[in-house]
Formats: C-alpha cells, sequence, structure tokens
C-alpha cells in the first residue's frame, strides 16, 4: 500500500506571529523563511498582506526570495483583502490566496451579525474573485470546530463548486475532541461532492492542549495538510506544534503517511523561532524542550545508560539534538554519577564510586543540580587527585 503524502503548512510567520512581543522585522522574517524551506515545509503563511504595509512587504519579500514552498497570503472574505494579497503574492513561484469567513453561530450571529445564507454567498464570491487571480485558493470555514456538521458541509460544497482547491477545517477556538474533529472531517470526506479532488486541511488550536492530537485525528480521517506553528506559537495558547505533529506521523503513522520533512532541523530552527520572537521555550516541551531528552531519576539514568530506547522513544540525533543528557541531582544513583565522572576522563572503580557517592549525594542536596565543574573538586577531595580531561 503506497503512504499518503500529509503536506506541513507552516503559519508561524502569521498565525505566530499574532502574539503579543512576537513581531519580527523583515530580516529576522527571511532569516526564519529560509530555514523553513531548509526544514522541507509545503506550504508557508507569509502573512496577512492587507494588515499593514510591514506585512504587505513581508510576503513580498519571501515571495521573492523563496522558491520552493507554496507562498500563502492569508485574506478576509473581503474583495480589497483578496486584492491586496494577490499584488503581495506577484512574484511567488507557486501562490496560494488564503480567504476564508466564519461559519459557527457565534460568529455568524454575534460577530458578522448576518444569516446562514449571506455567508455562503460570501464564501462563493470571495473564492471566485480569488480565482481571478491565482489557481490555488484555500478557503477556510473559520470556528468550523463549533460548526453544525450539515451547515458546514453545505458551506464546503459551495466553495468546492466555486474553484476551492484547499479545504482548511479550522478548530478556531481549540473546543472539539479528538474524536469530533475526526468525525468532522470524515463526515465532509463523506457528504461533499467533489471533495476528493480537494486537499482537506487541519488547522487546530491549543486552548484545551489538543491541538496535536486533534489534527492527527484528522488526518485519520481523511485531512492531508496539516496547519502547525514552529515551537506551537500562536493566538491564546498556540497552534498545533509543527515539530509534535511530525515527529507522531514520524513515530507513529511511518507505514500510512509521508512527509518531506528534515526532522534534524527541528531543534535548530526551535531555537531560531525562539531567539528571533523571544518566546522562551518550555523545558518540558515536546520535542524541543531542553528536558525532552534529560533524565534526572536514578532509575531512568540507568535505565537509558544500559539501553536507550528503554526510556527514549526518539533518537535525540533525529531531531537536532546531540544526545540524550543525564543531569545529576538528589534522585542520581551510582550508574549515573559513574557515567558522569567517566565523561570528564575518570574511570572510578567501584570501591571509589562506593567513597565517591555519598560526598555526591551530601552535595547534591544542596543545589539543584550538580554540573561537570563540581565534579571535578568533588573527586578530588574524595579521592584523591585523579587525571582528568574535558
Amino acid at each position: 500500500m503506497s503512504k499518503k503524502k500529509i503536506h506541513i503548512f507552516d503559519t508561524t510567520l502569521r498565525d505566530g506571529e499574532q502574539v503579543p512581543g512576537c513581531k519580527l522585522n523583515h530580516d529576522q522574517k527571511l532569516k526564519v523563511a529560509q530555514q523553513l524551506e531548509q526544514l522541507g515545509v509545503d506550504v508557508l503563511e507569509a502573512g496577512f498582506p492587507v494588515s499593514s504595509p510591514g506585512d504587505f512587504q513581508a510576503v513580498d519579500m519571501i515571495s521573492r526570495n523563496i522558491k520552493s514552498p507554496v507562498i500563502c497570503g492569508l485574506s478576509r472574505a473581503i474583495e480589497k483583502d483578496i486584492k491586496v494579497a494577490a499584488e503581495s503574492l506577484v512574484h511567488a513561484v507557486r501562490p496560494r490566496i488564503h480567504t476564508g469567513i466564519g461559519t459557527s453561530h457565534e460568529h455568524i450571529y454575534y460577530k458578522l451579525k448576518t444569516t446562514p445564507e449571506k455567508i455562503i454567498e460570501r464564501a462563493v464570491s470571495a473564492v471566485k474573485y480569488a480565482k481571478s487571480f491565482v489557481e490555488d485558493v484555500e478557503f477556510y470555514a473559520e470556528d468550523a470546530g463549533r460548526t453544525d456538521n450539515e451547515y458546514l458541509a453545505k458551506v464546503i460544497q459551495a466553495v468546492v463548486r466555486a474553484g476551492a482547491t484547499v479545504l482548511n477545517i479550522p478548530d478556531t477556538t481549540g473546543y472539539c475532541m479528538p474524536n469530533e474533529y475526526g468525525e468532522k472531517i470524515a463526515f465532509l470526506r463523506d457528504n461533499v461532492i467533489g471533495i476528493d479532488k480537494c486537499t482537506i486541511s487541519t488547522h487546530c488550536h491549543n486552548d484545551l492542549g489538543l491541538a496535536t492530537a486533534n489534527s492527527i485525528a484528522g488526518i485519520e480521517n481523511g485531512a492531508t495538510q496539516i496547519e502547525c506553528t514552529i515551537n506551537g506559537l500562536g493566538e491564546r495558547a498556540g497552534n498545533a506544534a509543527l515539530e509534535e505533529v511530525v515527529m507522531v506521523i514520524k513515530q507513529r503513522y511511518e507505514q500510512q503517511f509521508k512527509i518531506d520533512i528534515n526532522t534534524r532541523l527541528l531543534n535548530p530552527i526551535s531555537r531560531l523561532v525562539s531567539d528571533s520572537m523571544c518566546m522562551i521555550v518550555q523545558a518540558n516541551k515536546a520535542i524541543v524542550g531542553e528536558n525532552a531528552f534529560a533524565h534526572s531519576s536514578g532509575i531512568h539514568q540507568d535505565g537509558v545508560i544500559k539501553h536507550r530506547e528503554n526510556y527514549e522513544i526518539m533518537n535525540p540525533i533525529d531531531v537536532g539534538v546531540d544526545k540524550s543528557k543525564i543531569v545529576l541531582t538528589a534522585r542520581s544513583g551510582r550508574a549515573a554519577l559513574a557515567y558522569r565522572c567517566k565523561e570528564v576522563g575518570v574511570d572510578l572503580a567501584k570501591d571509589e564510586l562506593d567513597i565517591l557517592y555519598p560526598a555526591f549525594i551530601k552535595l547534591a542536596d544542596q543545589k539543584k543540580e550538580v554540573i561537570t565543574e563540581d565534579l571535578v573538586p568533588l573527586i578530588e577531595s574524595s579521592i584523591g587527585s585523579r587525571a582528568i580531561s574535558f
């Protein structure tokens, strides 16, 4: 059975940049875009061109310089938005206009103050107008996660007939449970005529911590594009994290799906985005957090030293980390202490380790972490001077 290609749509420079304090200058944007191109993303959403002259210029700059991925510009279902997006994408090798409108009860009646019928009219008009500029038009049904499935299918059917090539089904508020989101994608797949000729896309937010799970539920049920950001940046609690969805597919769905991401660049680009946007990555963040491959419990350390796969389901090298990290704390055992001493050039005999270990524990109780520089005086004071090499 041939593997189904899953397209990775990165929106770090659009949805990710909407995080307060994460605004990038043009040089920073281009540098991130270049790294995303090297990473192998299929689609790069470069910005929301009508939102400001700076955003327009950034999308234009990226269109001129980034050639491999599809370059996408966001718009509302408003002619001016769409026209400005088209102008910003003139130099893109493969341009895409991403337009759409809210479809949930809340958005129709309280945000847009209109009717379900008018929403469909505006959606169709937007897609048709965007098609007059580019062939590749993505339609987003904002707040699809809270939209009634039968009405959502009517909207999607209408935009398919109008010429949409990609259908974005956003869980804009992070409301859905994975089974609900998967069932929504499956309902559209089974009830919209011609949807098989389009790409179904997920765009999941993380308000309940389910963005990655919902994205995976989407592809399990027929979606072939995942919209995501580096480090999970995005509005409120953020978006599905690119590094997470990519590694879930790599680790658990390798026989079913294929992606074209160079995973060894995941940690470097995570650091670049974190530094550029001044957004610290939490230490326990999956895949790219500082502690993602760090071990401090003695039981875990002993298991990892004996056989890495005892406690690691991924090889750190595969995501751009040099190696696993054995962190010395008061919870560490003799195996970890001996391992770290060997790293600094001291191969301890059993009797030496027995002498050193109580002194180590005493020091570890006083500090959060015993670092390499602590080991040298600890060894010398406990078992005498030894040849030590860093």
